[in-house]
């Protein structure tokens, strides 16, 4: 773990649980895609760059999920670089607490206020072409978050962030955290159609060709739109929808894991909604979701 691999020519990453870019610059210094969980994932980047000599000049944050940002403020105190996001990511990089009480739905309980969901605040600025490094691309990659993007590398390497999880994965839970499912699924068939030296996935092993694994992306979103879709036999609220998730895919249930899924389960019940799957119905309090 936090191992450096060079991917093509001046791009790296540092194998970690969200793998961190790093790329050379013209003029020596380096630049992060990402930073890692937390303070520690900043010491042992802080390590890799002593070890080499290198300079740090900038993070660039691919979105504001904690395991993305979370060595930000360490590095940015430690070294003096810059820091930028894209977008709404942007706020939430620098106002953190914007993540547990989004997903919560209003001001967070101190079991959410944590480094996993929670990172520490950095001075983020907003990430725009004109602050990256020669040859380096931003490529928008909404769905998975806000304002989430990638980047393409002058060595043809493309740095994917989340909107790619890996079979095992998949496998395992069956359903991950999606903010917009429409946008989501335009991304993937984005990037299944994309040609890189080599692609960077931050939750998947790095490959030539991922077209097979965003094409297993999307069948698993829809298997989940078509498991939510069937729970939506009788009118029933969000929170039994939530629960009989969290039972057909043999979850287990935590103030984390239930705000996780819970926003991914309310971001598919508006998309279906949206597009004619479901309504809502009103009764005695309640909001009620069934199927059209």
């Amino acid at each position: 773990m936090y191992e450096l691999i060079q991917a093509a020519g001046d791009s790296y990453y540092i194998e970690s649980p969200a793998k961190i870019g790093l790329v050379r610059t013209e003029d020596g210094d380096v630049c992060l895609i990402d930073s890692g969980n937390d303070k520690d994932a900043g010491r042992r980047v802080r390590q890799i760059l002593d070890a080499n000599g290198w300079k740090l000049k900038a993070i660039y944050n691919t979105h504001s999920n904690a395991d993305h940002i979370g060595g930000n403020c360490y590095l940015q105190k430690q070294t003096g670089c810059r820091v930028f996001a894209p977008g709404i990511e942007r706020c939430f990089t620098a106002h953190t607490v914007l993540e547990p009480s989004f997903l919560y739905g209003g001001y967070p309980p101190a079991d959410l206020r944590h480094k996993f969901l929670m990172a520490a605040e950095s001075d983020a600025e907003e990430l725009t072409k004109d602050v990256l490094p020669e040859g380096m691309e931003i490529i928008p990659l909404p769905g998975h978050f806000f304002d989430m993007v990638g980047f393409r590398t002058s060595d043809d390497a493309v740095y994917l962030a989340d909107c790619l999880s890996s079979r095992e994965t998949l496998d395992k839970y069956g359903v991950t955290f999606i903010y917009d499912v429409d946008a989501y699924l335009r991304t993937l068939e984005m990037v299944k159609g994309m040609k890189a030296r080599i692609f960077i996935p931050s939750h998947a092993a790095a490959a030539e060709d991922v077209s097979e694994l965003a094409d297993y992306n999307i069948k698993k979103v829809h298997e989940a739109a078509d498991r939510i879709y069937g729970i939506c036999s009788e009118p029933l609220s969000s929170d039994e929808i939530i629960r009989r998730v969290f039972r057909e895919y043999g979850l287990s249930i935590s103030m984390q894991q239930y705000v996780l899924i819970g926003s991914t389960v309310r971001s598919y019940l508006a998309w279906m909604k949206d597009n004619g799957r479901i309504n809502t119905v009103a009764d005695d309090g309640l909001i009620l979701w069934e199927r059209s």
